[in-house]
């Protein structure tokens, strides 16, 4: 019975381990897919910027993004091995455990059968009842064969079941042996394609480091275009909300709000927000390559560039697209040729810039996911990146955090 107890007890924590292995693997590997996707679009793009003949800041700023995520895929092979690791080690504590538990089974069953063999003719078990002082004694001899068979029964049972258990744990140990073996060989991959992309990093950075002056007149002019988005953003934020508080004031409506909202814009409004997290991308397919708020320039030492939204590259000729239900608020000429759309989902907007052909209109209802324009691309560094913004009221978000990761 105290056999039969610890071989149950085993098998409910390998069973339990079993589970909270796969759950924590699953996760490991939808993480590693996701990285390894965005590498793929990343190391497209970076063949793209690699058209033009000279190396620019685009190459850069692409190369450093398929850098991060390439050591953020090896961390993650490196966490599923020492996670397989730690299951090879206690599959094999369990295979030790249930094979000192089957030795001990199999004894006690031999026991058993010695027994049996000793006392199997018909003719002893019957006066063994029958040699009974008393009518309970012999009741309770009768019991204890009756007992003895089943406890033999069971026992032979639970030496299959212990068997087979064992049987699947020496089976999965050598599939994590091999799934091990895979990983260790990704790992060594993605060591050596890190290297050579450091390498090429460096390289990258001690040629445009002698552009220095060039580097510095770009981005002076990249924060004036910056500046006059904002302040456009800001002009159409103040006619909105005067707009919006003259239009209910002719309705008789009381607001509080900034953009004095209609029972429907209220809606759209909350929506959103509640959507916070799990908005569609503006792109088809693309990566991050600049992030929210300040950070240093990729060459220029003791530069700090600070960014309103985020820019996502992607291939050229990509379309953008609403994140979510609004009507367009403007549509706006920005320095470079391009074009801004600027769309109101109650006292939202959401900002999309560095379109080269625009499909919308001032005033025009759009859903989530519809087309708005064609993004640019830069022809001198062949770069094709969307800047997206995020804004309540007066307050610039974080895109990041608001739309979902892909």
């Amino acid at each position: 019975m105290k056999n039969l107890l610890v071989v149950t007890a085993i098998l409910f924590a390998i069973t339990g381990q079993t589970i909270l292995f796969a759950q924590n693997r699953d996760e490991l590997e939808r993480n590693k897919e996701n990285l390894e996707r965005e590498i793929r679009i990343t190391n497209q793009l970076l063949q793209e910027t690699k058209r033009t003949a000279e190396v620019n800041l685009g190459q850069l700023v692409v190369l450093n993004n398929q850098i991060n995520r390439r050591e953020q895929l090896l961390g993650t092979i490196q966490n599923e091995i020492r996670m397989i690791n730690r299951r090879i080690a206690s599959l094999n504590n369990s295979i030790e455990e249930l094979e000192n538990d089957l030795e001990d089974l199999r004894e006690s069953y031999a026991r058993l059968i010695r027994y049996a063999a000793r006392n199997r003719d018909a003719y002893q078990r019957m006066m063994f009842i029958f040699s009974s002082d008393n009518f309970n004694q012999a009741y309770m001899r009768m019991r204890h064969l009756q007992q003895y068979g089943r406890h033999r029964r069971q026992q032979a049972e639970k030496i299959t079941e212990t068997q087979e258990r064992l049987d699947m744990q020496i089976s999965e140990l050598q599939e994590e042996r091999e799934r091990q073996q895979v990983l260790l060989a990704r790992q060594r991959e993605e060591v050596s394609d890190l290297a050579r992309e450091k390498a090429e990093q460096e390289q990258t950075v001690s040629r445009l480091k002698s552009r220095e002056q060039q580097l510095m007149r770009q981005l002076r002019q990249q924060e004036r275009e910056a500046q006059e988005l904002q302040d456009a953003i800001r002009r159409i934020i103040a006619e909105e909300r005067r707009r919006a508080q003259e239009k209910a004031a002719a309705e008789g409506r009381v607001t509080t709000d900034m953009f004095a909202l209609t029972p429907e814009e209220r809606l759209i409004s909350d929506n959103f927000e509640e959507n916070r997290g799990s908005l569609p991308w503006p792109l088809e397919r693309g990566v991050i390559t600049s992030s929210f708020g300040e950070q240093a320039h990729p060459v220029l030492p003791g530069i700090k560039i600070s960014n309103n939204g985020i820019d996502i590259s992607t291939n050229e000729g990509a379309l953008a697209r609403s994140i979510f239900d609004g009507t367009v608020s403007r549509v706006i000429s920005v320095p470079g040729g391009f074009y801004a759309v600027i769309i109101r989902h109650g006292e939202y907007l959401s900002v999309y810039s560095n379109l080269a052909e625009v499909f919308v209109s001032n005033g025009q209802g759009v859903s989530a996911r519809d087309e708005i324009g064609v993004v640019g691309t830069n022809s001198r560094e062949a770069k094709t990146s969307l800047h997206l913004e995020i804004w309540r009221g007066n307050d610039k978000l974080n895109p990041a955090s608001w739309i979902a990761r892909q």
